[in-house]
């Protein structure tokens, strides 16, 4: 996964999508990947989570709100992901796919289920009626 998501592997994309794919047969109403923040995209060159939903339909829902982040996530401790603020805000012009639906959220590592709850309580919010996450490791 380091290899994938930090040194720029995206072959490696290929390994791990086998495994998402299959969870995805439960078949949500709606797929929304986890994004990246703006430097992170600059700096890495793609989202790692969006590499693994190739060929599956999924709808951008979310985005990073645009404040810059001194320490990147991977680089915090888990007293410091726990506290973590909402980091994601809805696309306005996306917000009509979540009510009344089922959604299932998509990242890549479950560290300690603070970006995922936060991905959920704005999807929530926005009315709808059941959101799951699934993440590749652990």
């Amino acid at each position: 996964m380091k290899q994938y998501k930090f040194n720029g592997d995206y072959y490696l994309r290929k390994v791990f999508s086998g495994q998402i794919h299959r969870q995805l047969k439960k078949c949500p109403d709606v797929i929304v990947p986890i994004p990246v923040g703006t430097d992170t995209m600059l700096t890495r060159g793609f989202n790692q989570v969006t590499g693994l939903l190739e060929l599956v339909n999924y709808s951008n829902i979310l985005k990073v709100k645009a404040k810059r982040k001194a320490v990147r996530q991977s680089e915090k401790n888990r007293r410091q992901r726990i506290e973590l603020i909402q980091p994601f805000e809805l696309i306005q012009s996306q917000k009509y796919l979540i009510e009344n639906q089922s959604i299932l959220l998509v990242d890549d590592v479950y560290t300690t289920g603070t970006t995922i709850r936060h991905a959920a309580s704005l999807l929530y919010h926005a009315g709808a009626t059941s959101v799951r996450g699934l993440t590749l490791a652990r």
